[in-house]
């Protein structure tokens, strides 16, 4: 019995085996389940049909399978197949054996797969008022095939097809399902599921955490950083957002599914990739949700007021504003500026109308810089349009403008701030070390355009920040300037 993954030959002496293998669909073929594709497919091209949706779940499983397949087919080039599966049936195929797609999915849906997979001969599918699952899947195989069968499935539906089968292969199903499998059938390969807990966290952009950050900045300028009581609200904060943020990012991930697995690097995400199921990433998204809300509540309820602000204008974005052009850099930038506005009521900081002018320009610039990447990415391969956004090749000087007058606009900012108010904030205590602060966010907004003029800058500009030996170099300097001029020492 062989069963570590490694593909095999499933076979009788003297030529092909007369007994065909038999493959089903969703989350075995392909790294997905095509019906939540659909359903997904079909409430993100209007969020109102979800009412729609719910009256075709109550009228059946057949009954929706075949009102999707009609209103929204998959795109078989778009999903994520498993390679080894793929491979197995080819090298089967090859050999002259029969290879056959058995689904729970409709039949106008499976039928779309014969020109992905020409390896595959025959299709049988949920069709007429049946619901090709389980037993009755099984016995319909076995009236098909009474000589026998190979199956290769993924669920605890298919342990009946299992009893039956000549062979079985089990393909990414949980230790319990692969557990039984082997106590009632004569399971010959196990073909394991990609780690869940590490695509989950990959999921949940963990790196993504730094922006939150920011929550500090206005303990610091308000010099309330140095305060023993604003240490734990501080942290409660920075948490908070941290996880609802994430969630976020999942449900994100799973309405922008199609555009990313169309994307050049977002492609690579677990739920464009098929590492990461739709149900777990929506399960522990919510998990992350709560936990999130429950800290914002214990760090106080105006944090918990500008979390859910915050939660609202982000699904906002992710609904809609992302494809409006200007208003999605605008947004993003809101965004980070409501970063600070948790991190002031978390520790009750008077309010900096200066810090969060700064912000808006300063983040705006940053957005307008990953906007242009993404432009420039689809210029280099001969497109027009950036895939889920607003945005089409001949807005590149737009966006270019629009950036670099956004990050000039910042510095002013800064500069109008030294004259205007920093000299008079009681904490600071020369405040001639400030002026440093211009120039190097000037440099540091320089160097981020420039990069991205180049082609060198990756999706995000704040992760580019982040990593940049330059960027840190020049922002560690500016955080050096500002607790001089905080502590007092002589210029």
């Amino acid at each position: 019995m062989i069963d570590n993954g490694t593909p095999v030959t499933i076979a009788t002496p003297g030529g092909a085996d007369p007994v065909p293998l038999v493959l089903d669909l969703d989350e075995t073929l392909i790294r997905t389940d095509s019906l939540i594709e659909q359903m997904l497919a079909f409430v993100r091209r209007n969020p109102f049909s979800i009412f729609q949706l719910i009256g075709w779940v109550m009228a059946g499983r057949v009954t929706l399978k075949e009102r999707l397949a009609a209103a929204v087919p998959v795109n078989p080039e778009l999903l994520p197949v498993n390679e080894e599966v793929v491979a197995l049936a080819q090298q089967e195929a090859d050999k002259g054996r029969k290879v056959v797609l058995a689904t729970a999915a409709h039949t106008e849906t499976a039928k779309l797969f014969l020109e992905k997979f020409p390896f595959i001969s025959e299709v049988l599918a949920t069709e007429a008022g049946v619901n090709l699952k389980g037993k009755t899947k099984a016995e319909a195989l076995m009236k098909r095939f009474p000589e026998g069968f190979d199956y290769a499935g993924d669920s605890r539906a298919d342990l009946e097809v299992w009893k039956r089968a000549r062979n079985a292969i089990v393909v990414g199903a949980s230790r319990g399902t692969v557990s039984k499998a082997r106590k009632s059938a004569n399971v010959v390969q196990v073909i394991p599921r990609p780690t869940v807990l590490k695509a989950f966290i990959k999921c949940l952009r963990p790196h993504q955490w730094a922006k939150n950050v920011l929550v500090v900045v206005p303990a610091v300028l308000s010099g309330k950083i140095i305060e023993p009581s604003s240490i734990l609200p501080l942290i409660l904060a920075f948490f908070a957002l941290s996880l609802t943020a994430s969630a976020t990012y999942v449900f994100n991930d799973i309405w922008d599914l199609q555009d990313d697995r169309q994307h050049w690097s977002k492609r690579l995400r677990p739920f464009a990739s098929g590492t990461l199921s739709l149900p777990a990433g929506i399960f522990g998204a919510l998990i992350c949700f709560v936990a999130g809300l429950a800290l914002a509540l214990m760090a106080g309820l105006a944090v918990l007021q500008w979390v859910l602000i915050y939660v609202v204008v982000t699904l906002t974005y992710s609904l809609w504003l992302k494809r409006k052009v200007i208003h999605d850099a605008f947004t993003l930038a809101s965004l980070f500026t409501l970063r600070l506005v948790v991190g002031m009521v978390a520790v009750a900081a008077e309010p900096s109308p200066w810090l969060f002018v700064f912000a808006m320009f300063f983040f705006t610039s940053l957005a307008f810089a990953k906007r242009h990447t993404e432009i420039a990415r689809v210029i280099e391969k001969g497109g027009n349009w950036v895939s889920g956004r607003g945005y089409r090749a001949s807005d590149l000087p737009l966006v270019l403008a629009a950036g670099i007058a956004s990050s000039i606009a910042a510095v002013v900012i800064m500069v109008l701030y030294i004259i205007e108010d920093a000299h008079q904030q009681s904490f600071i205590k020369v405040g001639d070390w400030l002026w440093a602060l211009p120039p190097l966010i000037f440099l540091i907004s320089s160097r981020i355009w420039v990069v991205c003029q180049r082609g060198d800058l990756d999706d995000d500009p704040v992760v580019f920040v982040v990593k940049d030996r330059v960027c840190l170099a020049y922002a560690a300097l500016a955080a050096v300037c500002f607790f001089l001029a905080w502590f007092g020492v002589p210029l």
